[in-house]
């Protein structure tokens, strides 16, 4: 008979799997109802549809940067690799969409302003936090794995998320050339079924999302049990030799 913590493992690998499959049915289903149902905009033609991954991969980034600072503090009150694991996912979950961010914007940009980068308010804050979450990646990469380094890598997962509202309101506060589309200011989005493959798309990336976070955690507490695992294994090893 099964033990309830082998239960347990079964059923989040199932549910891990089912989201998987979700995920990759959506991506379809809004690849293809992006270029195959949605209309192409006037203005920028099919370029416009560049919105339709822009967006909610910074949505996304959000996301992972949530995560990320919800085990940062975690982290710095009540120490855990559990904490620690959901906090590194975060972060690197917050690169992999703010690079997507950052990919697709110039790409449109260089059609809607005709260059491809401009210091504007709302991509210069963008560019910052992702910069925050790749010096957080390059500390826990290469300064070791101790607790100070783990404790320092939280409070830059703390300074990553303090940033998120600046880049929000970025736009309100400081003007610039960013649009605001979904508010109808930068053009809106008149036609129903762009309406509805925005939303797809939002759906889409928060799967996405939530599979990354939930994936690159599950593989480090295996590390860090392995880790602990092997530590132990040495201090048995020293033991030994010392009886003997």
């Amino acid at each position: 008979m099964s033990s309830p913590r082998s239960r347990s493992r079964k059923l989040q690998s199932r549910a891990f799997y089912a989201l998987a499959a979700v995920t990759a049915a959506t991506f379809v289903f809004e690849i293809f109802f992006i270029f195959l149902k949605a209309p192409v905009e006037v203005r920028m033609g099919i370029v416009q549809k560049i919105f339709y991954f822009h967006v909610p991969s910074a949505y996304a980034m959000y996301l992972g940067a949530t995560a990320c600072l919800v085990g940062s503090i975690t982290y710095l009150t009540r120490p855990s690799d559990w904490s620690d694991a959901v906090a590194l996912a975060g972060a690197e979950a917050a690169c992999v969409f703010g690079f997507i961010v950052l990919t697709t914007g110039p790409l449109w940009g260089a059609k809607a302003w005709g260059t491809f980068w401009t210091w504007d308010p709302r991509l210069t804050t963008e560019l910052l936090s992702v910069l925050i979450y790749v010096s957080y990646l390059v500390l826990r990469a290469f300064a070791g794995d101790g607790d100070g380094e783990r404790r320092f890598a939280a409070a830059l997962g703390v300074l990553g998320a303090a940033n998120l509202p600046i880049i929000h309101f970025s736009v309100q506060k400081w003007g610039g050339q960013h649009p605001m589309v979904i508010t109808g200011r930068g053009g809106g989005l008149q036609h129903p079924d762009m309406k509805l493959a925005l939303s797809l798309g939002f759906l889409a990336f928060t799967l996405l999302a939530v599979l990354l976070v939930w994936s690159r955690a599950r593989l480090e507490m295996v590390r860090s049990r392995l880790r602990r695992a092997e530590e132990d294994a040495i201090d048995l090893g020293l033991d030994t030799r010392a009886e003997a």
